[in-house]
């Protein structure tokens, strides 16, 4: 097992204003956190809950639409992570980016260094989409060594089980693109680099749950091309005595006490608002029913990353419903991950790995439809609004709470049209883009269990991964 040499930080420069920045790179901000004390509690299990791109305003926003949904004006719901002891910022950046990817920042928690934007398991001494440059340049993963001391592992996901973020929970790769076989561009072939898919089923795991079957299988099922007749779910259940399983039902009644995989789509899996009474694919609380069910009986714990992947997706198309839709499974998730885990002994993180450029605008009055138009208080807002109807932005029309910096909803050279409302709706945003990108200010992280303490004040996201270990008492 590699681990990585705690002294990592150094001083490049000294600021006008005092202080000291260090230099990006490998020797980008690592610092540990402390050595576990021995009358510290020890956590027996981990559980990384990631919503990915939930940045603070989408937990806001998911906060009161989850009221609202219940009936009640939102702003006063709490989330079940909210009730959490432990709370922090942590800081997101890539070692050569200012607004992160998932990869870059996956691979933070999960080796707790701070790598380049789009890679996965190597340190920034690597370059994007080199695979030569990955030798040496390798990074432990937390899993690996939960593996090597007899723990259980697990993963899940809304997208693709070999997207960025639960892939770098088992995976190395100088590009996150490289998800199946014929992702990896001809000049890159024959230097050692495996695709993500054929990295999974490589890994002892004993529960992976997600979408993403078509980089698993070749032609005429899915999409691996070098090798037309690939297999690889068969070659994993072949190899491990596991069972693979495409439908809720199947996992059901998948048999206990063997590995479980399950690919529930050919891509990412069925948004939530998408989804119909005729589905056959598992919500996220189901998979992590599914995974927490089968992880609890192993003697030494386990370590499970669950991710809500389609809140990000949901962003990036600029449908804000789309993405609290997930946000509020995701919150279902946790709260039953809480009702069904030991407190003394699980340690339950919730984090994102970034945020959106997703904005809550105007002066709304309290119990306003979140995803709707802005109306103003009895009285007036802060602008000065007293009209009985929704307020009127400059150019004489009405505009939604929720919006975006950037992405597909940008006014058109014609002027702004009248904007949508509900959770199918496509929110209006600043700056033309074909996607809605990520944002760059910290997102929280909330704890809960042995090791919890560790988790306060402004956090490296690196550092995530000295909490897990810590939490297990694997302190160097």
């Amino acid at each position: 097992m590699m681990f990585r040499s705690f002294c990592l930080a150094t001083c490049a420069a000294t600021l006008a204003l005092g202080g000291c920045t260090a230099t990006v790179a490998r020797d980008a901000p690592q610092t540990a956190a402390a050595p576990v004390a021995s009358s510290e509690q020890r956590a027996r299990n981990v559980i990384l809950f990631i919503g990915d791109g939930m940045g603070i305003s989408t937990v806001t926003a998911a906060r009161i639409y989850a009221g609202q949904k219940q009936g009640q004006t939102g702003e006063e719901y709490v989330l079940p992570f909210e009730n959490f002891d432990h709370l922090a910022l942590v800081k997101t950046y890539n070692s050569n980016a200012q607004v992160p990817d998932s990869a870059g920042t996956a691979s933070a928690m999960n080796t707790g260094v701070k790598t380049n934007i789009g890679m996965l398991g190597y340190g920034p001494g690597a370059t994007l989409g080199d695979c030569a440059s990955g030798k040496g340049n390798e990074v432990p993963l937390v899993s690996e060594e939960a593996h090597d001391k007899g723990k259980a592992l697990g993963i899940v996901s809304t997208a693709r089980i070999t997207h960025a973020t639960p892939a770098a929970v088992y995976a190395r790769s100088v590009s996150r693109n490289w998800e199946g076989d014929s992702e990896i561009p001809a000049d890159q072939r024959g230097f050692g680099c495996k695709d993500i898919a054929r990295q999974l089923v490589e890994t002892p795991f004993d529960v992976a749950l997600g979408g993403g079957s078509a980089a698993f299988f070749g032609e005429g099922k899915g999409g691996r091309r070098l090798d037309a007749g690939a297999d690889l779910p068969g070659e994993w259940t072949a190899k491990t005595g596991g069972t693979f399983v495409t439908s809720m039902d199947e996992m059901t009644a998948a048999p206990a006490g063997k590995p479980l995989l399950g690919l529930f789509s050919p891509s990412h899996m069925t948004f939530t608002a998408d989804r119909t009474p005729e589905s056959t694919e598992p919500t996220l609380t189901d998979m992590t029913a599914a995974a927490v069910g089968r992880l609890r009986g192993d003697p030494q714990g386990y370590y499970l990353m669950v991710e809500s992947g389609r809140i990000d997706h949901g962003h990036h198309a600029g449908q804000a419903g789309y993405a609290l839709e997930e946000a509020v499974e995701f919150a279902r998730a946790i709260q039953w991950a809480i009702d069904n885990t030991d407190p003394e002994e699980t340690l339950i993180l919730v984090t994102a790995d970034h945020s959106h450029v997703f904005t809550m605008a105007g002066y709304p009055r309290r119990g306003n439809d979140i995803l709707g138009l802005v109306v103003p208080p009895a009285g007036g807002g802060e602008d000065g609004d007293t009209g009985e109807g929704p307020s009127l932005a400059a150019d004489g029309k009405p505009y939604t709470t929720l919006g975006y910096g950037n992405g597909p909803g940008a006014i058109k050279p014609g002027g702004r049209e009248m904007p949508e409302t509900g959770v199918a709706a496509h929110q209006q945003a600043a700056i033309p883009t074909g996607s809605e990108t990520h944002g760059g200010e910290d997102v929280a992280l909330y704890a809960n269990g042995p090791g919890a303490q560790n988790v306060g004040g402004v956090m490296e996201q690196n550092l995530i991964y000295d909490v897990i270990r810590k939490a297990f008492g694997w302190a160097d």
